[in-house]
């Protein structure tokens, strides 16, 4: 019995960050293309960056357009749940709640014409004073109240150091399909009254989003020091590599790509086809976690140079009835909606998705949804192997008495090396 009301529990605190499907991460308009969020001059961080340093989160899109466009930007401050925290607009921020995306080039030599936009936090216009979760929502000058796309990224106050331990001896398996994290948060500097209550700790795996979890409660206190061990919401599947492939030229095709091909008016670039790999041995793989980085081989400029293809997704998997198979990955913002969606072609006898891509090198894995789930699995596709490199990030958040925001104290992180 207490397995499964643990069980319970953990898929209760895993929709209290994905539950907020309004407040995701999402691209709302067709031509906006190609979306990024990032740490300035750091590619492979998470978009957090800590408060009254000169860290910059920056953010970049494409829109499929042959003119520029005024766009205009605003900030809601957000609770460790991503539900707004009902804060005015002066309580976290130094100025104005709007400003202008300035920053555009034209494409140049592409058989797509686009407009890339770059806009970094703080700047000048827009300046947050205050740590958390922030939205930042971007909009046509003339249409404040429809947004075009949305991105979530953090501050933190970093004075509660966070360590993070993983390992796959886990409390339910020995080296064989799970990873089992310890994590310990430094309160000495944070003024932290009640650890027991006070805090939420948020863990996130390769960027997903699905299977992120939040807990309230330590398992035991060290002094100033938080300690979370051996509790259930510390234990995730073990996935597998994430499956890779470049789209940096038209005229060969990169890794993974089958052959290209141009019918007016874009290439497509065939992937070969994938298959579940389940049964397969582990083999390592270096990859980026989801991660995708915009490239054209030839080009000192691939933000306006690289130019955009539709892409072929087909895997050989049994058709599943009532489970949905969707492609994992920050290209599809990590949702669960039909632009990820795999579909099923009886005459082919194949999962299939086609989408439009920007050149570069691309992160991706498969998603299965059982019927009524609200999280994706790895096991029956890609595979749980104890093996697999998981990069972890840990996300500290504190509401001090009397205050009605949560601040983001502290965030840390692992790699797996087992």
């Amino acid at each position: 019995m207490m397995r499964i009301v643990s069980f319970v529990a953990f898929l209760a605190i895993c929709v209290l960050s994905y539950g907020r499907g309004d407040t995701m991460t999402g691209v709302f308009d067709e031509r906006i293309k190609s979306l990024q969020i990032r740490l300035e001059d750091d590619d492979f961080a998470p978009a957090i960056a800590i408060l009254g340093s000169d860290d910059r989160i920056r953010i970049d899109f494409d829109h499929l357009a042959e003119d520029r466009e005024y766009f205009r930007y605003s900030l809601t401050h957000c609770n460790a749940s991503w539900v707004p925290s009902g804060l005015v607009d002066s309580e976290f921020l130094d100025g104005f709640n709007e400003g202008t995306v300035e920053d555009y080039g034209f494409s140049r030599s592409t058989t797509v014409h686009y407009v890339h936009y770059s806009l970094t936090i703080p700047n000048e216009q827009v300046d947050p004073k205050l740590s958390g979760n922030y939205l930042l929502k971007i909009y046509r000058e003339d249409d404040p109240e429809k947004p075009l796309l949305q991105c979530r990224f953090m501050l933190s106050e970093q004075t509660a150091p966070v360590s993070v331990l993983a390992s796959s001896q886990t409390d339910v398996d020995y080296n064989k399909s799970h990873q089992q994290l310890a994590v310990s948060v430094d309160t000495e500097r944070s003024y932290v009254e009640d650890p027991f209550n006070d805090l939420v700790v948020v863990i996130n795996q390769n960027g997903r989003l699905d299977n992120e979890v939040a807990m309230r409660q330590p398992l035991r206190l060290q002094r100033s020091t938080a300690v979370y061990e051996h509790q259930p919401a510390l234990i995730f599947d073990a996935g597998n590599e994430y499956r890779r492939f470049e789209i940096v030229s038209e005229t060969y095709p990169g890794m993974g790509v089958a052959d290209i091909e141009h019918f007016d008016p874009y290439y497509h670039y065939r992937l070969y086809t994938d298959s579940g790999r389940d049964e397969e041995a582990y083999v390592y793989d270096e990859t980026q976690h989801g991660r995708y980085f915009v490239r054209e081989y030839n080009s000192a400029d691939s933000d306006v140079e690289a130019d955009y293809g539709v892409v072929h997704f087909t895997l050989d998997y049994p058709e599943t009835p009532g489970a949905m198979v969707f492609i994992d990955g920050d290209m599809t913002q990590r949702r669960f909606d039909d632009n990820a969606r795999m579909v099923y072609n009886p005459a082919t006898g194949l999962y299939e998705r086609a989408m439009l891509l920007k050149q570069g090198a691309y992160n991706y894995q498969y998603l299965i949804v059982p019927p009524g789930a609200r999280r994706g699995y790895t096991k029956n596709i890609e595979g749980d192997k104890f093996q697999t490199v998981n990069e972890y990030t840990v996300r500290v958040y504190h509401r001090r008495k009397g205050e009605r925001y949560d601040r983001l104290i502290g965030f840390g992180g692992c790699r797996t090396a087992i």
